[in-house]
């Protein structure tokens, strides 16, 4: 059954998403600043977006996390501390990553200044992602099925692998291609003179400048995560493919939603949204096809 499926869909759904990606790499190459130009219009709303779409797509660590614990739980009390140590690790994870992407927006709120404002607000910022992801192991301790804890084990291990391997390859690219943001651009007298193709990489440019760090959309690395949807699903409680395809469904439309708002609010051109899709979703499909293979055996 495993070798007709990726990530727990039909091959042709992984097909699918690799081509969608490839069509729009081959348009953003020839129109990525006229779509820009038609599209980039900064709003509330997609701020909004922009700032906590990502939750959904971290809640997956301590999700995977929750089904590392419980799978090595099942093969006895020897793993109970490496199955607590590994729950921990993925809601950190899940913490950090969002303080990293979001947390000065949330210090912003609590009028935290740093240099002036006490360090007790910062460490509240920490707090209060933390008990965002609170509910996430509760919840997906009672959903999931714990008849088969290598599949178990298989699943958290493959989503919290290649999470933190998608993330890192990202932030290697970004420096390696060294792209203008099209919101830099917009600073500039004229924006098409500065404008360059995502294969006219002019690697270490960036450096910590985050407005030559447009290709590929880092966001969309965390947005692609959502692909794993249906292997959770399938080792939830009362599994079906129908519950596997509303999930596939749903992580298609997220991400879709997901890469507009980023051309929408001027951060990213439409190659960039596409190759950080691209090379997430490859990244997630292999990984996650030697860990299924492995708990098999």
């Amino acid at each position: 059954m495993q070798k007709k499926t990726i990530m727990e869909m039909p091959k042709k759904c992984f097909w699918g998403i690799i081509g969608f990606c490839v069509l729009g790499i081959v348009l953003g190459s020839v129109f990525d600043f006229q779509i820009s130009e038609m599209l980039a219009n900064k709003t509330k709303i997609g701020s909004f977006f922009a700032t906590w779409g990502a939750y959904l797509s971290y809640c997956l660590y301590p999700a995977a996390g929750t089904c590392l614990f419980v799978g090595l739980k099942e093969k006895g009390k020897k793993y109970r501390l490496l199955a607590w140590t590994l729950l921990v690790i993925a809601y950190f994870i899940a913490v950090y990553y969002s303080n990293s992407y979001n947390g000065e927006k949330i210090r912003d709120i609590l009028g935290y200044t740093a240099g002036e404002s006490s360090p007790l607000l910062s460490v509240l910022a920490w707090i209060l992602f933390a008990a965002l992801y609170a509910w996430v192991p509760f919840v997906t301790a009672k959903l999931i099925d714990r008849e088969n804890p290598n599949k178990l084990i298989a699943v958290g291990a493959a989503i919290l692998v290649a999470g933190i391997i998608a993330d890192d390859v990202n932030v290697w690219l970004k420096q390696v291609a060294s792209r203008p943001r099209y919101k830099y651009l917009l600073t500039l007298e004229n924006p098409i003179s500065e404008f360059r193709n995502w294969w006219d990489m002019i690697p270490n440019l960036a450096g910590s400048n985050d407005n030559f760090k447009s290709w590929p959309s880092g966001n969309m690395t965390i947005a692609s995560m959502m692909f794993s949807l249906p292997m959770l699903t399938a080792v939830s409680k009362k599994q079906s493919k129908r519950k596997k395809l509303i999930a596939f469904c749903f992580a298609c439309a997220f991400v879709v939603l997901y890469g507009y708002n980023r051309i929408h609010m001027t951060n990213h051109f439409l190659s960039d949204v596409c190759f950080g899709t691209l090379f997430t979703y490859i990244i997630y499909a292999l990984i996650s096809s030697a860990f299924m293979h492995a708990a098999e055996k």
